[in-house]
């Protein structure tokens, strides 16, 4: 087969299948099988596939036909510019979460320490880091699995990864020498485990009503973890804890940061508000919905 009827076939077997972006998905598989890029199709159509690209091909297209996630197949979702590995035990970046990064790099001063809350692959951390200076980072999760990929990534994407406690490390950072951003990951439910202050604390929490969450496309609701979706009965059960528990582990001044759902702009910064945060700003983002919800602990 050529390069072209490979990817007709493909996508027409995901257009079958009801995947909503068939043709995009069935380039970017060939592109992954066959170590092509975008060009290749346009230009160099009537390649011949090797046999064992062809069939490899095949197996990839049928298990997107059955809904698995395109970065569940090819293991990597770009996000901030970056490569992130993904799997089964973490949320796929996306898109709207770097409104949140872009909003905390607007007001991170260098050497800033941050706190990522239910970091999972630890894309929101790690860009942090990359593109900032002189700063470290604590990511937190209750899931080990989740805290693996991050580990992954960080050192994926050049940061130094510390083993050693946060309180054995991070008050000595500028005694230990080392040139890259340093960055650790602790795994506590929520707070639990966490000491120490920051300058900033960001988090993606879970923020999906339990109610809804049967109703997500077939590729979140049967692929991605169900602990990292569900924000319980209003799907704002964990922006309670954080705002809450945020407080004592936050240096005066310093800012929270929360991705939030669509239509929870107002229901989070009124729980803000109740926690005494004050210069509390909703960000849209490029769809026009509510974002970002920050403020700053008076």
């Amino acid at each position: 087969m050529t390069y072209e009827e490979c990817f007709q076939s493909g996508k027409a077997v995901l257009e079958r299948a009801g995947v909503q972006e068939a043709a995009l998905d069935a380039r970017l598989l060939l592109e992954y099988v066959c170590d092509t890029d975008r060009n290749t199709l346009l230009a160099h159509g009537e390649k011949e596939v090797l046999d064992s690209q062809a069939g490899a091909y095949e197996s990839l297209i049928e298990k997107r036909a059955r809904r698995i996630p395109l970065q569940h197949l090819t293991g990597v979702q770009e996000f901030m510019g970056l490569v992130f590995a993904v799997n089964e035990h973490v949320l796929i970046p996306r898109q709207d979460t770097e409104i949140l990064v872009e909003e905390v790099l607007r007001e991170l001063s260098d050497g800033s320490r941050i706190l990522d809350m239910c970091t999972g692959s630890g894309c929101i951390l790690i860009s942090l880091l990359h593109f900032s200076n002189h700063c470290q980072g604590m990511g937190v999760d209750i899931s080990g699995e989740a805290l693996r990929t991050a580990e992954e990534n960080a050192v994926r994407n050049g940061l130094f990864l510390e083993k050693a406690p946060w309180e054995e490390w991070g008050a000595s950072w500028d005694l230990c020498g080392q040139e890259k951003a340093g960055i650790c990951f602790l795994q506590s439910d929520l707070f639990a485990s966490v000491k120490g202050k920051f300058e900033v604390i960001v988090s993606n929490p879970p923020y999906i009503p339990s109610a809804v969450l049967d109703t997500l496309m077939p590729e979140v609701r049967e692929h991605e973890p169900r602990l990292a979706l569900d924000g319980h009965e209003d799907g704002l059960y964990f922006y309670r804890k954080i705002i809450s528990d945020s407080r004592e582990h936050l240096t005066g001044g310093g800012r929270l940061f929360l991705e939030i759902g669509y239509d929870q702009g107002e229901a989070v910064k009124s729980l803000m508000e109740q926690k005494g945060f004050k210069d509390i700003v909703i960000v849209k983002d490029y769809g026009g919905l509510d974002r970002v919800v920050s403020g700053t602990l008076s």
